[in-house]
């Protein structure tokens, strides 16, 4: 890649972290302090998997090391303890949870588990660098976050 694009990726990426890191903040409410976790975790997953996603659609330049950095990211976010924010009572609130979260729980934990198998071979997939190999890494992430958006995430957001 060529010093002068790589320099604007960079001041790019940087740019857009910090005008991007009050809406990761912007979740924190200590009156709903399981809601502001998991809302605080998706702003996170989004922030990381928009980026990829723009890339293999081709809206944004490929960049191998940014890549890596995002998948890098995205496995070590689905290694915490997400379930946490739903929690009893979680459900109220400023949320965009849906009550089928509670009611089908072993369902829900069991697509999360799968978006953590989908962002673990994505990473490995940016670590061997074959970029059709990526894209369906990507393309894989994202149907497992479809998964639960489909089911288990209401349209109207309350806040």
């Amino acid at each position: 890649m060529p010093r002068s694009l790589r320099k604007y990726m960079l001041a790019a990426t940087a740019v857009t972290g910090l005008a991007l890191a009050p809406l990761a903040v912007s979740h924190l409410n200590d009156k709903e302090v399981q809601q502001s976790y998991r809302q605080s975790w998706f702003t996170l997953v989004a922030l990381n998997f928009g980026p990829m996603a723009s890339t293999v659609k081709g809206e944004i330049p490929w960049n191998d090391d940014m890549m890596k950095g995002w998948a890098n990211d995205l496995a070590t976010l689905t290694t915490l303890n997400i379930m946490r924010g739903f929690g009893e009572g979680s459900d109220k609130g400023t949320t965009r949870a849906k009550p089928e979260i509670w009611q089908n729980k072993a369902d829900f934990e069991s697509k999360m588990n799968d978006l953590k198998t989908a962002t673990a071979a994505l990473q490995e997939a940016t670590a061997g660098g074959d970029r059709k190999a990526i894209a369906e890494a990507v393309g894989a992430a994202g149907e497992a976050c479809k998964a639960c958006h489909d089911e288990y995430k209401s349209k109207d957001y309350l806040y």
